[in-house]
């Protein structure tokens, strides 16, 4: 079963509110301007006064997805229509096994191909072929797709399809809640929207936020519940940034930061940045970046690499 991300928003504030919800742009490779669609939107009650939660949730399974133009991308406007979409692997780091992380737009019926395994996009990334047609007859937008638990396929960012060329795409794992209504599948402003909205960052390995809109329009947001990578389908591709902290055996410093796939034990921290400063049978604050942290010891360290149980 693919692991499902769950955010549940309270409004603590004293009237009603819309809320959306949206993801951060993927890092494309082979396109321009990059456009963020709105996921899902609803209007929600007091929390004092109806005790109503309003939960989004949305599954972890990367989908490569294409769709029709009706006009050029604008703010406020569907995005286009006739989707397809496809479950699909992202590229391993080097050595990894390889993933199924390619597919192929079809055309004159929009569609795409089942994904096959290639070697040419980055690490992390999964790669639409496009073939050659005229732009000027029809424009397609291409690029990352989610799938609600119901469910329902929405674009969630994408750029313009060039004809006849390649394009990677590295998704992101940060949602966002904000306040106000845009339809799914609407182009929304990502910078404008995303500076005040509420940030669930995924990346650590995060599956549920407890998110409250507060009374003075500020936000809270609580992770929690760890998932480890093996755990869910089609991300062995996943190569996480630095997103792990190894504290002194006080709590109080940070002495080593690296990259971690889950926090469960045992941990395996890579690419450390400061692996002198970490002693075999030591025992360590250790967690994702910001928190929180589990005092664990340091079975091995070598290479950069250290594994906590």
């Amino acid at each position: 079963m693919p692991t499902p991300i769950t955010i549940n928003v309270k409004n603590m504030s004293s009237t009603p509110q819309s809320f959306f919800f949206f993801q951060a742009p993927a890092i494309y490779s082979g396109g321009t301007n990059v456009y963020t669609n709105s996921l899902y939107t609803q209007t929600l009650l007091p929390y004092s006064t109806s005790g109503a939660v309003l939960t989004f949730s949305l599954i972890l399974q990367f989908l490569a997805g294409v769709q029709q133009q009706v006009s050029p991308p604008v703010v406020g406007q569907p995005s286009g229509q006739l989707a397809a979409s496809q479950p699909i692997g992202l590229t391993p780091a080097a050595g990894g096994t390889p993933t199924n992380n390619t597919t192929t737009m079809l055309l004159p019926s929009l569609g795409l191909t089942v994904p096959v395994s290639t070697q040419g996009p980055q690490a992390g990334s999964f790669r639409i072929i496009t073939p050659p047609y005229n732009p000027v007859l029809q424009s397609y937008n291409a690029g990352s797709a989610i799938q609600t638990v119901s469910g329902g396929v929405t674009l969630s960012n994408f750029v313009t399809a060039t004809p006849n060329s390649n394009l990677d795409c590295q998704p992101v794992l940060q949602f966002y809640v904000a306040t106000g209504t845009y339809t799914p599948g609407t182009v929304m402003n990502f910078t404008s929207s995303s500076a005040t909205a509420a940030l669930c960052d995924a990346t650590p390995g995060y599956t549920t936020f407890n998110v409250a809109y507060n009374a003075d329009g500020t936000w809270s947001v609580t992770p929690f519940a760890l998932f480890s990578l093996s755990d869910a389908d089609d991300w062995s591709g996943i190569v996480p940034g630095p997103n792990a902290e190894v504290r002194n055996e006080a709590g109080t410093a940070t002495i080593s930061t690296g990259s971690a796939a889950n926090f469960l034990s045992p941990v395996t921290v890579t690419n450390l940045s400061n692996p002198n400063a970490i002693q075999v049978y030591g025992e360590y604050p250790v967690g994702p970046t910001g928190g929180p942290y589990r005092g664990l010891m340091c079975t091995s360290n070598a290479a950069g690499t250290a594994i906590f149980s």
